[in-house]
């Protein structure tokens, strides 16, 4: 294990995993659950990205691709404790109607935001158990709750997340483990550049005319459900920006 890949303990002794924590939702988690007095361990297939985050918050940077068995396995190995695992790598591809669906962004939004998340708490969730206070966050989206025209390959894999999370709920009830879904609205990050294959534009006009949340915002969040006395689970937490009431009704200036 080379320099950067040491874990550490926290002052508290308490330990976070951040998946998807090279940008956005990840690496400001990262940064707010550093200040909570967590050791954050950040994982990411752009480990460089998340290398330059570790050492502002004296954490720990390891590659991680979450839809690769091999690259989860290998991280997982280089955590020998865990207490919080915030699932938030995902995202979404395209923008097409059902009859015109790319089975390849179907396909890889499924292995990122679903079988990426069944990976990373599969691997970890003895470890979690184990620490006698351990907690599960996964960032699914409203998404997970609506449905919407030339959206089904990103909602479905999302109400597929939320599903899964869920049940974890009930199949680990009695254990020191809490759970805690994380539904954003709309979140200016990289989500859309990403969705759009870098078509900054058409990224940008999601976000036209209203005031997103931002990182940082859904980060707060995270930071406070992870906090609260350990006999208190806050099953779902769901939040979007003054301007937004669903994922098809947003107010724009």
């Amino acid at each position: 294990m080379s320099a950067e890949q040491t874990i550490h303990e926290s002052p508290s002794g308490r330990v976070a995993v951040v998946t998807g924590a090279s940008a956005g939702i990840g690496a400001a988690t990262a940064r707010r659950l550093a200040t909570e007095g967590f050791r954050v361990i950040l994982g990411a297939r752009r480990v460089e990205r998340c290398r330059e985050i570790a050492d502002e918050i004296g954490g720990t940077a390891l590659a991680l691709d979450v839809t690769d068995p091999e690259s989860v396995a290998a991280f997982c190995a280089a955590v020998p404790t865990a207490h919080v695992l915030v699932n938030n790598a995902g995202g979404a591809l395209g923008l097409a109607p059902v009859a015109q669906a790319d089975e390849e962004h179907w396909r890889r939004m499924w292995e990122s935001n679903v079988l990426g998340t069944l990976q990373m708490t599969k691997a970890l969730i003895g470890r979690l158990a184990d620490s006698g206070d351990g907690h599960v966050v996964t960032v699914t989206s409203v998404a997970a709750l609506h449905i919407y025209d030339n959206g089904a390959g990103y909602t479905s894999a999302k109400h597929a997340q939320s599903v899964l999370h869920q049940t974890l709920r009930g199949e680990h009830l009695g254990e020191p483990v809490r759970f805690t879904e994380i539904c954003p609205g709309l979140v200016e990050t990289e989500f859309s550049l990403v969705r759009f294959e870098g078509d900054q534009e058409r990224a940008a006009s999601v976000y036209q005319g209203m005031t997103p949340l931002t990182a940082e915002d859904v980060a707060d969040t995270i930071a406070w459900a992870v906090t609260r006395p350990s006999h208190v689970n806050i099953d779902r937490i769901v939040l979007m920006p003054r301007d937004q009431a669903s994922p098809t009704r947003v107010h724009r200036r």
